[in-house]
């Protein structure tokens, strides 16, 4: 019998069939086949003695949030409480792009924002609405039903960002657990503890843990620049067609930037920080074919250096996730 898992938890796979729902095992030839099931894999089941016989082949997959078959992400990011945090965003959309799904940007907590930061902000996600991203709010519920119709869409944002919440507007009926954000860490608190699909009106939606980092293991740095806008697009006005935008002479990207029509971000970044992008450089590109234990020796050195080194550095980042990924 064919269906769909809807929730994965402790090894019990949720399975929805058109004759209701099977909490299966998945059979011992999946851990030889080092095969992992997805919430949202279609599967075949053997629906009396509740096994995984078979998975469908995917029309794609993401390790954080573990998720398959996914038509939408809908990134809800908060804007204060836990503060709008720009490379993570990045991140996303860049994994999401990869991945071919169709990015939403959500906007949480707008409530939250003082004169001049809702300003700010609105100022930022009219560029990412200028590059071809659509952004909404929390509060555009029949916008979000309408784009999200007859869809399997997952949740995807940082711990706090306000999933939960929202998915609780869309439907009423689920009263899924939400928290205050720590004060004490400066992020949300977790309240969602496993990938859930859940049916609201014509579409399956996915709840997933929040996160404050993310997996581009299977990226390579050409596919990192190839599945950021601005990078992909301008790409073809650049003197070198396999320009990374960064040391390479008349660059269109880096003519842009300097123009201020690729969105940047002008901060005062202190030694820690710097030291932690940079030490994502170095795991990225120059550690990995070495060790795990290496690589954490060789990121804590130079994370040090760089904090003596860089202490008050003031730097101008421009798309920051390409930086640190290069």
């Amino acid at each position: 019998m064919e269906g769909i898992i809807i929730k994965n938890e402790s090894n019990n796979y949720t399975v929805r069939t058109n004759k209701g729902i099977n909490i299966c095992k998945p059979r011992g030839k999946f851990r030889l086949d080092k095969i992992t099931p997805l919430v949202g894999d279609k599967v075949i089941i053997d629906d009396i003695n509740n096994y995984l016989l078979e998975i469908k082949p995917r029309k794609n997959s993401l390790i954080r949030p573990q998720i398959a078959n996914v038509d939408i992400a809908l990134i809800v990011t908060s804007v204060k409480e836990p503060n709008f945090d720009s490379n993570l965003l990045d991140k996303l959309l860049t994994i999401i792009s990869y991945n071919n799904i169709e990015p939403i940007i959500c906007l949480t907590k707008t409530d939250l924002l003082n004169e001049d930061e809702e300003k700010n902000i609105k100022e930022i996600f009219n560029y990412y609405q200028s590059i071809g991203y659509i952004v909404v709010t929390n509060n555009d519920i029949k916008e979000i039903k309408k784009l999200i119709a007859g869809k399997i869409v997952v949740f995807a944002g940082q711990s706090g960002a306000g999933k939960s919440s929202l998915l609780n507007k869309l439907d009423k009926n689920l009263n899924l657990e939400t928290n205050e954000i720590s004060k004490a860490l400066g992020r949300g608190k977790h309240t969602t503890r496993c990938t859930t699909l859940y049916d609201i009106d014509s579409s399956l939606v996915a709840d997933t843990p929040g996160f404050s980092s993310v997996d581009f293991r299977g990226m390579t740095k050409i596919d990192i620049r190839d599945n950021m806008k601005e990078m992909f697009d301008n790409l073809h006005n650049c003197k070198y067609k396999d320009c990374m935008h960064i040391k390479e002479d008349d660059c269109e990207v880096k003519r842009l930037v300097e123009q201020n029509k690729i969105f940047t971000i002008n901060k005062n970044i202190k030694g820690p920080t710097l030291a932690s992008s940079i030490s994502w450089v170095i795991c990225w590109g120059i550690c990995s074919s070495v060790k795990k234990c290496a690589k954490i020796i060789a990121l804590a050195i130079m994370k040090k250096i760089i904090e003596l080194v860089c202490a008050e550095s003031k730097i101008i980042l421009y798309k920051s996730l390409y930086f640190v990924s290069l």
